[in-house]
């Protein structure tokens, strides 16, 4: 949920306005008189735009700090907006909960927000000293237990899986004896364990601990479990006219996205024949990334992907992580993910 903050036009305390927000609002269109489910609430920026564009929102978030943003929409839209606080992969059973069943369209926009980068407490970024947590929720095992206590193949195997490292096998060993002297405690340590292990890189490039931070964060919050099962309680939410957009920040998500929306039948060698996969979702768009005009505004928008599709009336599927290209390290993590 990258984010961003226009200097000119608003204060510390207004919302951000997030990354393609324009093209978002086209993909859905029309907005006006719609419910609309914003299932990755952060600062509240696609909920505050979607409310101004003369939708009803709901709001559904698993970071308790996200509460002033909250109460701000509250304040402003009163009750043309609803939070449900939750896990996005849980989207259905929240919904069912609250007695909401006219839904219109889904916003997902996948990853970590500008507001949870810039608090280096939270321990999401290696530009912020902080300690190694990287929890959404600020709450389970963090970042920190799974550096001190996974075993090197372990280790590697999460880095190279989850963040697509591939000198994952080095950050591992690393790790290992580095932490045979004292605990990795906090971001900059790691940072900077990793830096010296795989060099600083070439100028201009991407820091050389950010796959490793990535793969951490995506596994402490069991992001692609959460991803495919919000897929598919979305598939199952909405009715035949439905629509759904999803941002990413990296390309394993949008290739999970992208097999979502356009299943390929299932191949089989011990098979004369495989069935057709069903075609759940029309109008599906191409990939759709920022303008050169809302890069120069906000640099972390540079890695975002929109793709978004319209519900047809085929039956929603039955959940699957197959063929879509998720990481074999997020299937063995399905049984203890909290979706």
């Amino acid at each position: 949920m990258v984010q961003h903050q226009d200097a000119q036009n608003m204060s510390s305390d207004q919302s951000h306005i997030p990354v393609l927000i324009q093209e978002v609002i086209e993909g859905l269109a029309p907005v006006e008189g719609r419910q609309i489910v914003d299932g990755t609430f952060g600062a509240g920026g696609y909920s505050r735009c979607f409310l101004e564009a003369g939708a009803r929102v709901i709001g559904i978030d698993r970071d308790p700090s996200v509460a002033p943003f909250v109460d701000a929409l509250k304040a402003d839209f009163d009750d043309k907006f609803q939070f449900l606080p939750g896990q996005f992969g849980q989207m259905a059973t929240l919904l069912a909960e609250a007695d909401i069943s006219d839904v219109d369209a889904i916003v997902l926009d996948i990853g970590v927000s500008s507001m949870q980068l810039d608090q280096g407490e939270r321990g999401f970024s290696f530009m912020r000293d902080g300690p190694l947590d990287m929890r959404m929720e600020q709450a389970g095992a963090t970042a920190a237990d799974m550096v001190n206590g996974l075993e090197e193949r372990e280790l590697s195997d999460l880095i190279f899986g989850f963040g697509e490292e591939k000198r994952a096998r080095a950050v591992a060993k690393a790790i290992l004896a580095a932490r045979e002297e004292a605990p990795l405690t906090t971001t900059l340590q790691l940072a900077n364990l990793i830096e010296k292990t795989l060099g600083k890189g070439k100028p201009g490039k991407a820091h050389p601990a950010t796959k490793t931070f990535q793969a951490l964060r995506i596994a402490v919050n069991a992001e692609y479990n959460q991803l495919v099962h919000g897929l598919y309680d979305a598939e199952a939410i909405l009715p035949a006219g439905g629509k759904l957009a999803v941002v990413t920040f990296h390309s394993m998500e949008d290739r999970i996205v992208k097999r979502f929306f356009k299943p390929q039948a299932q191949q089989s060698r011990h098979l004369p024949m495989s069935e057709e996969a069903p075609q759940c979702w029309d109008d599906i768009s191409k990939p759709i990334r920022p303008s050169k005009e809302e890069l120069n505004r906000n640099p972390r928008a540079r890695s975002a992907t929109l793709r978004y599709a319209t519900r047809n009336e085929v039956p929603a599927r039955a959940f699957s992580m197959d063929g879509l290209g998720v990481p074999g390290m997020a299937k063995k993590q399905e049984v203890g993910a909290k979706t």
